[in-house]
C-alpha cells in the first residue's frame, strides 16, 4: 500500500485547522504555557532549512505541555517591516504591501504543510495598523521619558541593500546577504 502523504497530511491539517485543536483555550482551570519563536521575515525566496528547524524543537515542546495538559499558547506571526521588502519592491515594481502579502501567504502555506501546532487564530503581522501603533506608542513614551534618543555614530552601511548591518552582519567588509561592499 503506498502512502500518499499529500492527501493525508492535507486532510489532517484541514482537520486540525477546522476543529481549532492547537488553539490556547480562554480556560482557567489549566496551567498556562507559553511558546514563542522568532517570527520570521517573509523573504520573496519562502522558508529556508533554518526556519523548520528551530520550529521543530519549540513544536515538540508545545505538544508535550499540551499532553501533559497544559494550555499552551503557540502563537505564530510575521515581522515584515524593513528595508529588504522595499527594496525588493522598488526593484520587482511591485508595490510593497503586495510583496508583504504574497509572501506571508507562501510562508504560512510552506509552515502549515510542514504540520506545525502554531495557533493561527492568533497570528500577528507587523505590518497591520492595529498592531504596529502600539510599538508607536510605546516608542514615543520612551522618547517622552528620555529612554530613546536621536544619535550620531558610525554605521554599517550596505551599498546595495541601502540598510544599516549589525557588525555580524559584515563579513571581510562586504554584506553578508548580498556580498556587495559595505561603508562606514
Amino acid at each position: 500500500m503506498e502512502y500518499n502523504f499529500k492527501k493525508i497530511e492535507k486532510k489532517w491539517q484541514d482537520n486540525w485547522d477546522a476543529s481549532g485543536v492547537f488553539h490556547a483555550k480562554l480556560d482557567t482551570s489549566k496551567e498556562k504555557y507559553y511558546c514563542l519563536v522568532e517570527f520570521p521575515y517573509p523573504s520573496g525566496q519562502g522558508l529556508h532549512v533554518g526556519h523548520p528547524r528551530s520550529y521543530t524543537a519549540l513544536d515538540i515542546v508545545a505538544r508535550k505541555k499540551r499532553l501533559q495538559g497544559y494550555n499552551v499558547l503557540y502563537p505564530m506571526g510575521w515581522d515584515a517591516f524593513g528595508l529588504p521588502t522595499e527594496n525588493y519592491a522598488i526593484k520587482n515594481h511591485i508595490h510593497p504591501e503586495i510583496v508583504t502579502r504574497d509572501n506571508i501567504a507562501r510562508f504560512k502555506s510552506q509552515l502549515k504543510a510542514l504540520g506545525f501546532s502554531f495557533d493561527w487564530s492568533r497570528e500577528i503581522n507587523t505590518t497591520d495598523p492595529s498592531y504596529y501603533k502600539w510599538t508607536q506608542w510605546i516608542f514615543l513614551k520612551l522618547f517622552e521619558n528620555n529612554l530613546a534618543y536621536k544619535k550620531e555614530m558610525a554605521v554599517n552601511w550596505c551599498t546595495s541593500c541601502k540598510c544599516v548591518l549589525a557588525n555580524e552582519e559584515v563579513v571581510n567588509g562586504v554584506c553578508e546577504r548580498c556580498g556587495n561592499e559595505v561603508v562606514r
